[in-house]
């Protein structure tokens, strides 16, 4: 959930957010109890800038170990970390390291060319003569000589050809994870970091600085979690995460086909987009979001639909990747234009000032707060709020929707996307209908699914709705009849196999296979005594063997072991037969 803190809550009443209010909300986020249903659930909280800079947003810092003085100070902030894990919340927050404020310290000593900070930026002259990547100016002069800000002239690039600078920098991240007890950063502007001559963004020595960036955090801190934004398209974006650099980048290219689909009802462009981020990262190595605060609000890109923005978010809460929630997209707010208008106070109530400060806002509430606002929104069965509160539950209950794989499920339509989420011997089927009327006689196929094959029981987790399944012997099923899909809505299905016994699947060997094999052996037991001859067979998804191998049962056979050495990641079939009898189960191979 991202929070800009001067807009979510304002503690002191002189109108501008800070940590204090923010604490006295971390109830609203996740109240750490799984039985209520009066918070989002939500487990990870990203603030934007949260240090000191001259600006209302941050991204110039002047000081990077000390708290933003509008915002509260050191103290208040260990007190989040510790409230919010209290909660099963973690904590990144923004950590700008390519750029200063020009009112830094080392930036105002670096205008003197003889001080030893006179390298920690990049001056020269003559001034070159060149733009930047969006055509704009990068060079400004300034004492004589021009000095190097990528974005503008308030915000001077740091030098990271300066030894002293990656030192400085890299310790800072170590205050923030160990002395004040962060889970880990949003890095922002990381296309940006170093340039090599005239190429000012995605240049080797950028991708390797944060390697070795990644290096570092996760020493000082084993479970330290950090996301670039690497604002460019799928193919650019993916270096960033490869090759062990970051943990994550946002991906853009699929927020903008998300919001596409639900506007245009067509999810042939999504489809493709989401084959291709998970062909281009490693396995859910990216961030998933809809908009975030440089865009204009959703609500506004999607026409101030409720029904568009329900679709939307089933969507983002359902589909691979890490998911962020820009704050008060829960409840449809809007904002555009300047970058002000995205970053408006939350609309907490329909009282005076939306109930986020007692004083004056530092930024003038949006008009319609008396009738879109938190509390109103809890009311309504039926509102935006609460579908993402049960979004982000079903989330949270099904482990295939968090860290599963995804299988793409075709559809006799255009404007229906259908997928499967399966992680171990989970199995989620999620179908979404992006157009703006109903649907019905929808068909649905999957080959090679890698489901245990048998009858199965397809239960809505939003509803009541039930229907049977059959999964057939190449662990898919075809032309699954959904009758009708109202417009604008997202069925999410829950697979439940109908099979008696816990052991038994298929055949009276009563297999069962540890449902997370090991790097190089798979276990399995068997329960009944055998004798005699057994063929087991690894074979792909599309149904390529992989492997094969038999064994001379002459006693009861407690454990046999294959080596999975060789298998890449991922899903399999496993065919065992023993005495006339076959049995198939899914695998799943992490490496």
């Amino acid at each position: 959930y991202e929070v800009f803190v001067r807009s979510f809550k304002d503690n002191n009443g002189d109108g501008q957010g800070d940590l204090k209010g923010l604490i006295s909300k971390l109830d609203y986020l996740n109240d750490g109890k799984s039985s209520t249903k009066t918070d989002l659930g939500v487990t990870g909280l990203w603030l934007m800038p949260i240090h000191q800079s001259p600006s209302y947003h941050g991204y110039d810092v002047t000081d990077y170990r000390t708290v933003e003085q509008d915002y509260g100070t050191n103290a208040d902030f260990k007190t989040l970390i510790t409230e919010a894990h209290k909660r099963g919340i973690k904590v990144i927050i923004d950590y700008v390291m390519n750029h200063t404020s020009s009112q830094h310290p080392w930036f105002t000593a670096s205008t003197n060319p003889l001080d030893p900070k006179r390298n920690w930026y990049v001056w020269q002259n003559p001034k070159p003569l060149m733009t930047g990547p969006w055509g704009q100016t990068v060079w400004y002069p300034l004492n004589a000589s021009n000095y190097y800000a990528i974005f503008w002239s308030g915000m001077p690039d740091l030098n990271y050809t300066t030894p002293e600078v990656k030192t400085e920098m890299f310790d800072v991240a170590r205050f923030w994870l160990q002395d004040m007890n962060v889970d880990g950063f949003r890095l922002d502007a990381v296309k940006y970091v170093i340039e090599n001559g005239t190429t000012l963004q995605d240049t080797p020595e950028t991708i390797a600085f944060w390697k070795d960036f990644s290096t570092f955090y996760k020493t000082a801190k084993t479970d330290a979690y950090a996301i670039g934004e690497a604002w460019s398209s799928t193919s650019i974006a993916k270096q960033y995460v490869n090759g062990n650099a970051l943990d994550n980048c946002f991906e853009f290219d699929m927020a903008s086909a998300i919001v596409a689909a639900s506007n245009s009802g067509n999810t042939t462009a999504l489809k493709s987009q989401i084959d291709t981020v998970m062909a281009s990262y490693p396995f859910l190595q990216f961030g998933s979001f809809l908009t975030n605060h440089d865009m204009n609000r959703v609500m506004d890109q999607l026409g101030n639909s409720t029904s568009k923005a329900k679709l939307a978010s089933s969507l983002l809460l359902t589909l691979p990747g890490v998911p962020y929630i820009y704050y008060g997209e829960e409840i449809g707010m809007n904002g555009s234009g300047v970058d002000e208008n995205k970053r408006t106070p939350l609309q907490w109530t329909s009282t005076a000032q939306a109930g986020f400060t007692t004083g004056t806002p530092w930024r003038p509430v949006n008009s319609d707060y008396k009738t879109k606002n938190i509390t109103t929104q809890k009311g309504d069965a039926t509102s935006l709020w609460n579908n993402y509160r049960k979004l982000i539950s079903i989330r949270n209950s099904e482990a295939a929707l968090r860290r599963g794989n995804y299988q793409s499920v075709s559809a006799s339509t255009t404007s229906v996307v259908a997928f499967l989420r399966q992680y171990g011997d989970e199995n989620v089927l999620v179908i979404s209908n992006t157009s703006s009327g109903a649907v019905s006689n929808v068909l649905l196929n999957l080959t090679q699914g890698g489901i245990i094959p048998g009858p199965y029981q397809l239960l809505e987790l939003q509803g009541v709705d039930q229907l049977p399944l059959t999964i057939d012997n190449t662990g898919g099923f075809s032309n699954l009849s959904i009758a009708q899909i109202p417009a604008q809505s997202t069925l999410i299905y829950k697979l439940n196999s109908t099979l008696t016994g816990v052991e038994s699947q298929l055949g009276a060997s009563n297999t069962v296979v540890y449902p997370v094999p090991t790097n190089k052996e798979l276990f399995i037991k068997y329960s009944n005594v055998i004798t005699g001859l057994v063929h087991y067979k690894i074979t792909d998804l599309i149904g390529a063997e992989r492997m094969s191998s038999s064994f001379m049962a002459t006693s009861q056979v407690v454990q046999h072991s294959l080596s999975c050495e060789t298998l890449p990641s991922g899903v399999y079939l496993l065919t065992i037969e023993y005495n006339g009898t076959t049995e198939v189960s899914r695998i799943i191979v992490q490496k």
